[in-house]
């Protein structure tokens, strides 16, 4: 008789087939969240096939998770645009940035509702060059709009010229460590195109 070797099977529930698993925009953010990894995670696929308008509406409904004491985490980047990296300016941003970005910081505290009119912005295009760093933004005011919770910002700066480390919080409290503009300081051993911080 034939043995057949016990395949290890993937510790997520999905249709992930290959054993990718969570992918870095979930674990570069709770790997700082819970060091210790003990909450369970759920983490569902963006289908950027949809208009912005059901991403929001998304977010509305996943908000009804809050009283199971359900955590949402919308991760990305409000600007995310890797062709215009600037190496040198580290903390720096490109006039589109900083004009996405602070319109964008402008609808999530006032009118989260309307956050998927952000993609008609003059600057949309170079601030989302592809929109999977983007909506996880529409997630967060859909939640927002449905709680009628304002966000706040708990993480803000640029890094690179095109990227927005901008970062919202709906009702977490969450207390900061300090104040400070600019990009997370980066490990002199690993070169920032080498990395994921």
């Amino acid at each position: 008789a034939e043995e057949v070797a016990e395949v290890a099977k993937p510790d997520f529930v999905g249709a992930d087939r290959d054993v990718w698993g969570l992918d870095h925009g979930t674990w570069s953010v709770l790997v700082h969240a819970f060091p210790k990894a003990d909450v369970p995670v759920v983490q569902l696929s963006i289908n950027a096939q949809k208009p912005p308008e059901f991403h929001l509406e998304l977010g509305a409904k996943l908000s009804k998770l809050r009283d199971s004491g359900v955590l949402l985490l919308g991760s990305g980047n409000v600007v995310h645009n890797l062709r215009a990296i600037n190496w040198r300016d580290v903390d720096g941003a490109f006039d589109w940035n900083r004009r996405f970005d602070e319109h964008a910081r402008e609808v999530m505290i006032e009118r989260p509702g309307e956050a998927a009119g952000l993609v008609a912005h003059r600057d949309y295009l170079m601030a989302a060059p592809t929109p999977e760093h983007f909506l996880p933004l529409l997630y967060i005011a859909g939640f927002a709009a449905a709680t009628g919770e304002t966000p706040r910002v708990l993480v803000d700066g640029y890094a690179f010229g095109s990227l927005s480390m901008a970062c919202y919080e709906v009702g977490c409290n969450c207390a900061s460590e300090g104040a400070g503009p600019g990009s997370a300081p980066m490990g002199s051993r690993v070169p920032p195109e080498a990395s994921n911080l």
